[in-house]
């Protein structure tokens, strides 16, 4: 099985301000890595480098260096196809466009699962289920 991981996950690691969900953030990404079943897109890569450096005040070496530990999962890297899908998971589900797209990327690498603090937990699209790792 494959796990989608969106941006906030990824910055959540990357951010001391809440210790409860950092934690939680560095196991599941530890424990995607280690298994070799993590998914993100390169729109999420893009996402967190700009949270990262310009929200988070990261140095521009630590977010290079964190995004050469990402492109260890598989990347969805975006295209004219994923954009079009994008459009059509937008009017079914009536969510944002940039909400879409990463539901686009994980149809097409398989995923089981998206895990996202911004999509509706529980909820599934396009036969994807969104698993939100910081509620019990």
């Amino acid at each position: 099985m494959k796990y989608f991981i969106d941006t906030n996950i990824l910055v959540y690691a990357n951010d001391a301000r809440d210790r409860n969900k950092q934690n939680r953030a560095i196991q599941l990404v530890s424990r995607l890595i280690r298994n070799d079943t993590g998914v993100l897109s390169t729109q999420v890569m893009q996402e967190y480098a700009h949270v990262a450096l310009n929200k988070l005040g990261q140095r521009q070496d630590v977010v290079i260096r964190q995004l050469f530990i990402l492109e260890t999962f598989q990347v969805i890297g975006q295209t004219p196809e994923l954009i079009r899908r994008a459009i059509e998971i937008k009017s079914a589900y009536c969510i944002g466009f940039w909400d879409a797209c990463i539901i686009s990327a994980a149809e097409k690498a398989a995923c089981a699962t998206i895990y996202s603090e911004d999509l509706n937990a529980g909820q599934f699209y396009s036969g994807i289920i969104v698993q939100n790792p910081f509620t019990d």
